[in-house]
């Protein structure tokens, strides 16, 4: 039983940093503000989510330590990354960041002509 406790925490651990390595590939690789932002607010918000549930399972089920602190990381990051991404993203829309050339579609073009936002 201890094997697959020790199984499963390496799995969340793992694809935590799987999740995080391929953000910073997305920072780096993306072509303007917005899929960076994106990449940087989904992806790593599940990477670190994951590396903290999986510590949290670790120190829970193998150590015997209760570690609120890890729980509450995870309720903070689930809250305020996608928060922070939207009005980042946001942010470089109002002031006239371009889309990528090869963007097809701006869903904000009508709302922000009419004053809608």
């Amino acid at each position: 039983m201890n094997e697959i406790i020790n199984i499963i925490i390496a799995i969340f651990i793992l694809v935590g940093a799987f999740l995080s390595l391929v953000a910073a590939f997305g920072v780096i690789r993306l072509p303007d503000v917005y899929t960076r932002n994106h990449a940087a607010s989904k992806a790593a918000t599940l990477g670190v989510m994951s590396v903290l549930f999986g510590a949290f399972l670790y120190f829970y089920l193998v150590e015997g330590h209760f570690n609120s602190r890890l729980l509450l990381g995870i309720v903070f990051i689930f809250m305020t990354s996608p928060v922070a991404g939207h009005l980042i993203s946001r942010a470089a829309y109002n002031t006239g960041v371009k889309l990528w050339d090869k963007s097809v579609h701006d869903d904000l073009k009508t709302k922000v002509k009419s004053k809608d936002i």
